[in-house]
Parts: structure tokens; sequence; C-alpha cells
């Protein structure tokens, strides 16, 4: 069986290619900066004899400075291997198998075998009969899989070392973004690509290169060809991460946010492609601020600034102004149904997401009549909404609503006087018998 090779304008990648090596002492990787359980991984695996490199994002960011969010590694062993290494370990995946490693406090490490470019996806695979095995393959191979050349680093246990097969400390050092091979072909293959490309690029404040940029604006509407939840897992992560703005303008100026949101594409027709993206970024540019200031918010919260940026101008927002102290839940609703579409949510972030859109018109009434009821400020999602509606006001440069203790703040509920167990009459009267008064 014949099995998955290179591409053919790509196979030249795996000719005679040696990596650079970047020694301990040319880079600022320590391992006082690598997660513990990391480390007890990469050393197992180092201490019986197979190749054991941290890899992706991980290496990216340590070098950037960062703290990485997940420790990643690769191995040259198999996953059966893998799992006798580790007692409490389990191998996920039907295909292209993955091993976790369990440690205390529910922490996993994810341990994954060098995998080999691949002209096939894996359901492509499945159906052509290739084995499993044929889908492992050398470090080498596994660099130039992945997407971006800043992702294709690996920092090696043994020696401290980082390996480079593709470019990605020249471009970690100049700031680009750049895919591995050629971009039409790596898009075509995975659009999802093009979201990360994006945001990696607002996250580092990187540029993207010009033949990368390009080539995202040429195929951005291919991203409706991937499966709806992945991409809607894909968009979350960046409103959560701190640079949403950036990633806003982005997705917008790519032409990306119109493929994702069809909803969102008619509302530039509407409005302009610039007052639509003012808007959009300026409100996701507070959230970004609050972020960074270790503000804690709800995941609906960031859904709703991402909606009602977008909302803010259609008439048919506008028209749910009224003249009286209301919460438009139900059309709030329907507004968001269409314009999230084809996205899912969980039922409760759906409901909280409405609850905080519809509260803004509760807000605006109470500002205008500079009275605020108690039935307003009681709400238990009035904090965030009026947090949600202080954002919308700076990024239009209106001033922001105050609500003072005295109007804002819950009254002390004044206290009930005991009731003790009523006594019976017989209870009384001994009572009064044993002081020998009346």
């Amino acid at each position: 069986m014949a099995k998955c090779a290179p591409p053919v304008e790509e196979s030249f990648l795996f000719d005679d290619m040696k990596p650079v090596v970047i020694a301990r002492p040319d880079h600022c990787i320590s391992r006082k900066n690598i997660d513990r359980e990391a480390l007890k991984v990469l050393y197992r695996l180092k201490d019986h004899g197979f190749l054991a490199y941290l890899v992706g994002g991980s290496v990216r960011d340590l070098l950037l400075g960062k703290t990485p969010k997940d420790f990643d590694i690769g191995t040259n062993a198999r996953p059966e291997e893998i799992k006798r290494l580790f007692h409490y370990s389990r191998i996920i995946g039907k295909r292209f198998r993955l091993v976790h490693v369990y440690f205390k406090g529910g922490k996993i490490i994810e341990v994954s075998t060098f995998r080999r470019q691949s002209d096939f996806a894996d359901r492509e695979a499945l159906r052509e009969g290739i084995e499993s095995d044929d889908i492992y393959g050398s470090p080498r191979e596994d660099a130039f899989r992945r997407d971006l050349t800043i992702n294709g680093l690996f920092y090696n246990i043994a020696d401290f070392s980082i390996i480079d097969y593709v470019g990605g400390m020249d471009d970690l050092k100049a700031g680009i973004i750049r895919t591995i091979g050629e971009p039409e072909r790596r898009f075509l293959r995975d659009p999802v690509r093009m979201m990360r490309a994006v945001r990696h690029a607002a996250r580092t404040g990187f540029r993207i290169e010009p033949a990368t940029w390009q080539a995202i604006c040429t195929h951005a509407d291919k991203i409706r060809l991937c499966a709806i939840p992945r991409v809607r897992d894909e968009w979350l992560k960046d409103l959560r991460s701190g640079a949403s703005s950036i990633w806003a303008g982005y997705m917008i100026d790519s032409g990306l946010m119109g493929a994702v949101f069809p909803a969102f594409s008619r509302i530039m027709e509407k409005v302009g492609h610039e007052r639509f993206r003012s808007i959009v970024t300026g409100m996701l540019k507070e959230v970004d601020l609050l972020v960074k200031k270790g503000q804690e918010l709800s995941d609906a919260f960031y859904l709703a600034a991402f909606a009602l940026g977008a909302l803010h101008y259609l008439p048919q927002w506008q028209s749910l102004a009224s003249q009286r102290v209301r919460w438009p839940t139900y059309e709030v609703r329907f507004l968001l149904d269409d314009l999230l579409m084809p996205y899912d949510f969980k039922k409760a972030d759906r409901d909280l997401v409405s609850q905080l859109l519809s509260s803004q018109w509760p807000i605006e009434y109470c500002k205008a009549t500079g009275r605020w009821q108690k039935r307003v400020w009681s709400k238990a999602t009035f904090p965030e909404a009026l947090i949600l509606h202080n954002c919308l006001m700076r990024a239009l440069g209106e001033a922001e609503v105050v609500v003072q203790a005295s109007g804002g703040g819950k009254r002390p509920r004044k206290r009930r006087r005991k009731r003790g167990r009523k006594r019976s009459r017989t209870s009384k009267k001994a009572a009064v018998q044993e002081d020998g008064t009346k």
C-alpha cells in the first residue's frame, strides 16, 4: 500500500535540508519557565531513549517572554509506547492518536507522535484505506506539516537547544506572520488556518507577509467549507484574547468577517465599511482594556459586546427604544439569532447574552430621566449590563454612566424582630410561681 507522500510541489522541503540549531546561550528559553509537569514528561521520554521536544505555540510564547497556556510535547515514541511510560494516561483519537498524561489538580499534558506531511485529511485517508502507521514521520516532516513558521519551532530537552526547520526564528525576530509552504495551497487544504494567521498577527503585533495576506483576502469565502462548530470555537477564543479589536480589524479588512458572519456583511453594506469597522473595533478595544486590567467577566459578556457593536446602527435595534422601563428580551433574542447565524451556543449563555443586551434599553431610559428605578439596578445582570453600556459610550465618544450608591446601591434591609416560641398559659403561670411574682 502506498504511503502518504508530501505534496509534489513541496517535496523539496524535505530533501537534504538540515535544521538550524540554536544553542542554549543564544536563546532566552529557561527550564524554570517551563511547566513542572511538562518537564517530567520530557525527561521521562528522554531517559527511555526517545526524542522529546516541546513543540508549537509554547515555544513561540516562551521566546516572546509570555507564559504559554498549554505545553504540548512531540516525540518519536508511538502512542502505545507513551502510554506504557505513564500510568495515568489515556490514548485519544480514532486515527491520529494523541496521549493525554494526567497529573494532580486536573492538569493534562498532551503528547503526540511526530506526524508526516500528508496530501490527505484524516477522514480522506480513512476512505483511501491508508493505515495509521503511515501518518507518523520525522521531526522535519512534523515541522513542515504545521501552519505558520513561528509555530514550527522545537525545544529539545536533551541539550536545551531550539531546532528550526522552517525559518521560524528569523520570522519571530523580524515580527512576520508567514505560512509554511505555499499560502494558497495551505489555506485551501484547511481554511481555518486563515483565522489562525489573523489571530497570531493580532496577539503578537506582527505583520502578515504580503503573499499570506493576499491568499487570505482571495480565499476568505472558503472558510464556509469548514465545520460550523470548529469555526465557532476559533472566533470565540479571539473575543476573550485581549486583542479582539485588532483581530476584528484584520477580519473585516480581509473579508473573513463577512464570510464567517453573513449578517455582518449585510450590515456593512447598509451602514458603510468604515463606519461599521469603527464601532465594532472601538467597542472591542474597550473590552480589551478591561481584560488587561484583570476584570472578571462572563463568557456571555464578550459575546454581547461583540454583538452590540454590530447591532447599534440597525433600525431593528433602534426601534426597541421605549418610553417606559421594559426588557425586550424576546425581540433581542430574535435579532441575536439572525446576527450570529449559523452558530449555536448553550441555552444558558444565549439567554444571558439576550438579558445583557435587552438591559441596555432600561439603562437608556433611566439615564434620560435621571431616575434609577430599583427594578433596574437590583437585577443580577445589572453590573455587567452597565459595564457593557459604558463600553459602547466610550467607543462612541460619549459620557459614561455612573450610578451613585444612593441611587444604584441596595438599601439596607430592615431587621426583622425575632419572634420567640409562644409559651402556653400553664408555662407562664409556672414561671410566675417560681419567681414569686404576678
